[in-house]
């Protein structure tokens, strides 16, 4: 290789200067930065449509969100049963006053000698506060008042009978008030109304949120006083509060077959899942 060619030539042609270079060693020498951009290019490319694929995915999916309704009914109270009270003891007998008597001397015409005293004839006067009968007997005077006879008593005592106040507020009652239709009419009048996906667009994650609404059903099945018992968040309870309101008026309660006025607790589930 002449010296002006030295100058101008690369590293690669001085060192394969007078050798073969049809051998495959130059061939792979002089491609290699061409195969290595090639290679780095690629793997950059693979990895950038992984990244994007992820991307992608990721933002397919959907939130779902599901509507559980749930009745809450207060129990009914159950009176414990009490025992049947013992009837008092009888009153101990009492002997009637004693009441003075005189015992009745049929006149006889015999001379004062042979009178006894216990058979002479009392006078009139001295008759007027006694009885007449066969013996004598001390006691109190006859006012000549006959006492009623007494009747033979039960022995129990009846309590008064307190009547039940139908216009207040029962909380429990023998048949709570319920939707018209019942609960498949319920689940329908929530899938029509109820604003499911407001939990997804106020940025709820996954999970069940239960608000439980309080209201009254009076006796006419109007609803009023309607109020969330609580507040899971994500704008819930304001959505619970607004569908109960904007409803129908409901089935009343009934108590002792009278429509009564009645608080009714009704819980509505928002359920958001990942697909």
């Amino acid at each position: 290789m002449e010296k002006m060619q030295i100058l101008n030539a690369d590293l690669l042609e001085i060192l394969f200067d007078g050798r073969n270079k049809m051998y495959g060693a130059y061939d792979l020498r002089k491609t290699y930065s061409k195969r290595l951009s090639y290679a780095l290019a690629g793997t950059f490319l693979i990895a950038l449509l992984l990244v994007i694929g992820t991307v992608v995915a990721n933002s397919s999916r959907k939130k779902t969100i599901e509507m559980i309704a749930q009745d809450v009914n207060l129990e009914n109270l159950v009176p414990e049963e009490k025992k049947p009270e013992l009837p008092p003891p009888p009153p101990p007998k009492q002997d009637p006053p004693r009441v003075e008597i005189s015992r009745f001397n049929a006149p006889i015409i015999v001379k004062d000698a042979l009178v006894d005293e216990k058979d002479e004839m009392k006078e009139v006067k001295d008759l007027e506060n006694t009885k007449i009968g066969n013996v004598n007997q001390q006691g109190t005077p006859d006012d000549g008042i006959v006492a009623p006879p007494i009747e033979p008593g039960t022995g129990k005592v009846e309590a008064p009978v307190m009547e039940e106040d139908y216009d207040r507020i029962f909380i429990s009652v023998q048949y709570p008030a319920e939707f018209p239709g019942g609960i498949p009419a319920w689940s329908k009048y929530l899938e029509r109304n109820l604003n499911r996906d407001l939990p997804v667009n106020n940025g709820a994650p996954a999970g069940k949120y239960t608000v439980v609404v309080s209201f009254i059903v009076d006796k006419n099945g109007a609803i009023s006083e309607v109020q969330a018992e609580n507040d899971p968040g994500y704008g819930t309870s304001i959505e619970a509060v607004r569908v109960i309101k904007k409803g129908p008026s409901w089935k009343p309660a009934m108590q002792n077959n009278r429509n009564v006025i009645y608080r009714h607790k009704q819980s509505i589930t928002f359920q958001v899942s990942e697909e």
